[in-house]
């Protein structure tokens, strides 16, 4: 198993004392690799040069948002995203969601969820087991290669975020059967899933978007009303 305390995590927040806190309580579990930013333009030259493996990003930052920087970001990587959005700004955190995002914590924090919830971000993405040979599979319209990530289709190839990924591995592996909500709920977010119902429903979009040729009208990746999804692979 990787030790993910070797991860490169980039702090993007235009408050120093927020980015020292964080720092603080990062460097206080084990972490080292620890990049800061105060702005968007840093945050794309940090990431250019340093290419971090995490980011924490502020919503609001004094050039921009941290929506646009995601924007910016996913244009050349596919790093795992972790927004700090203000109290109570829904309509931000499913924004954060929809566009790619892996997760979100609320200010004001409390310092071990803030760990606990970047620490699981760490090991989803990071920890593989290496003797596991991920699927190729068809869907009507495209191909899902979960070995490289990616969705290849007529509109070219498409990656896919973290969360993606874990969703599309689950729903293959009950392929053609009912995944309820609650499973795929614990297969992305771990145990801990209570509340994640909404990003769920995000990342079900976004998925679709990807993969089906009409996204509001599905074949793929169906709805089952009241229980869960289910997805249809064509027969090879």
């Amino acid at each position: 198993m990787e030790n993910i305390k070797n991860k490169k995590i980039l702090i993007v927040d235009d408050e120093p004392e927020i980015r020292k806190m964080i720092e603080g309580f990062l460097r206080k579990e084990g972490f080292f690799r620890i990049y800061l930013a105060a702005n968007c333009e840093e945050t794309l030259k940090i990431c250019h040069s340093i290419k971090p493996q995490i980011a924490i990003l502020d919503v609001m930052l004094p050039d921009g948002d941290g929506f646009t920087l995601l924007s910016s970001i996913r244009q050349f990587s596919q790093m795992p995203i972790f927004f700090l959005t203000a109290k109570g700004e829904d309509q931000d955190r499913l924004l954060g969601l929809g566009l790619g995002a892996d997760d979100y914590i609320v200010k004001p924090f409390l310092p071990r969820e803030l760990i606990l919830r970047l620490t699981a971000i760490l090991k989803r993405v990071y920890t593989t087991t290496v003797t596991q040979q991920l699927p190729v599979f068809m869907v009507e319209g495209c191909t899902i290669d979960l070995e490289s990530a990616v969705v290849r289709s007529n509109r070219g190839e498409q990656p896919l975020t973290a969360k993606e990924h874990a969703l599309l591995l689950k729903l293959y592996e009950n392929r053609g059967r009912i995944v309820t909500s609650d499973a795929l709920c614990e297969a992305v977010w771990g145990g801990d899933y209570y509340g994640y119902e909404n990003s769920l429903m995000v990342h079900i979009r976004r998925i679709r978007e990807k993969i089906e040729m009409n996204p509001s009208k599905p074949k793929s990746l169906l709805t089952v009303r009241g229980l869960g999804y289910k997805l249809m692979v064509k027969k090879e």
